[in-house]
């Protein structure tokens, strides 16, 4: 079989990608979702408005710039099916819609207004991100990309490759403990608590004897070395040669460093972009690092057994602890500025995305090979075979 036919055998992660990040716009847009109310107006009455007055160039920016990766992603999944300029032209109309239908519902929305002005741009963003894609496309860029998937990834890689991409949106939202990613116990049980007030089911809800206890510093290093473990892990669970697994820890690590660093910065600002990092966290990194290295050689699915215990001990003890209340002091200047519509869906992020990532384990453990196939990926050679 040619290299062609068996790469495009792989399942895309563009359309899951497009997908999210479609959720993500939906989300920027109508947040915090409260305050409905009907103007007697049609929603589509914005279109025969003024271009507004008063802009800034961030705003402008971030609105062409934020649909561009949109067009780009629906490119890449309709390429697929039809290559060319049907499907740039499909991608663009669809990002145009989307950024039409949201657009209207502002018109809802007290906290929002609608904008002919944010429509053309983020039309025209969808635009240059389809465009980019059928560059790239043309230029080849594409096809090295899936042959390159095909030489490091198993077939059955996209669910693995589409969590891999969220966990840094992940870690964006500040977290209680470096990496520490689904503390949601204490959260939990104040809303069922909320919710179920005055009702004859709040007697159900199990009462604790005592408090949750601060974690100390040496489960604090813990759970920061088995956060950092865990894409590690998750990517050695869908890579097999040892070299390139070793790259790719090395890379995760980075990235995750990089990332807490951006957050630190935007919540403290650029000169405490280094304020997370604390004794715990200074040896829960390097072993980490050293654990990666010596699960190197694991079989892909006794990678995904070991990421299932390495998530349910991380878990079990960030959740056996409070959030503390300068944590949670930290959290209000994220509510304010330029990114109060987008800090609520990175939080979401952070608190879902291990337990999504133990369901997309336990499916892989369900099945008979462990999600890894009977062959291996094909060779980069054009001339196929």
């Amino acid at each position: 079989m040619g290299v062609g036919r068996e790469v495009n055998r792989y399942k895309s992660a563009a359309l899951p990608l497009a997908s999210l990040y479609a959720t993500l716009i939906v989300y920027a847009s109508l947040f915090p979702f409260t305050g409905w109310r009907d103007q007697g107006l049609p929603p589509w009455v914005f279109l025969q408005a003024p271009w507004p007055q008063y802009w800034t160039r961030f705003d402008l920016i971030a609105n062409l710039v934020g649909y561009a990766p949109l067009g780009f992603l629906l490119a890449l999944a309709l390429m697929r099916m039809r290559r060319g300029w049907p499907a740039v032209t499909l991608a663009s109309l669809a990002a145009a819609l989307l950024s039409l239908t949201m657009e209207s519902l502002q018109s809802y929305l007290p906290q929002r207004v609608a904008s002919n002005l944010d429509l053309g741009l983020n039309a025209a963003g969808g635009l240059l991100g389809a465009l980019l894609a059928f560059v790239l496309e043309r230029l080849g860029a594409i096809d090295r990309w899936r042959r390159f998937r095909a030489r490091w990834f198993v077939r059955d890689s996209r669910g693995a490759l589409v969590l891999l991409a969220l966990w840094p949106v992940g870690l964006l939202f500040p977290a209680p403990v470096a990496f520490g990613l689904g503390q949601v116990y204490e959260r939990l049980e104040e809303g069922l608590a909320e919710l179920l007030a005055d009702t004859p089911f709040i007697e159900w809800l199990p009462l604790r004897e005592l408090d949750l206890e601060p974690l100390l510093p040496g489960a604090e290093m813990v759970c920061v070395a088995l956060g950092a473990l865990v894409p590690c892990l998750l990517g050695y669970s869908v890579i097999r040669q040892r070299g390139r697994r070793l790259l790719f820890a090395l890379a995760a690590l980075a990235v995750g460093v990089g990332v807490s660093a951006l957050s630190a910065a935007l919540t403290y600002g650029p000169a405490h972009a280094w304020a997370w990092i604390n004794p715990p966290t200074t040896i829960g990194i390097p072993l980490a690092a050293l654990a990666a290295l010596l699960l190197l050689s694991l079989p892909g699915r006794v990678c995904v057994a070991a990421l299932l215990l390495v998530l349910a001990a991380q878990l079990l003890l960030l959740n056996a602890a409070p959030e503390g209340p300068y944590f949670a002091l930290t959290l209000r200047s994220w509510e304010q500025g330029r990114f109060i519509h987008f800090h609520g869906l990175a939080q979401w992020i952070g608190w879902l995305w291990p337990y999504v990532t133990l369901a997309y384990l336990l499916t892989r453990m369900g099945r008979p090979d462990g999600g890894q196939p009977a062959l291996e990926p094909p060779p980069d050679n054009p001339a196929g075979a």
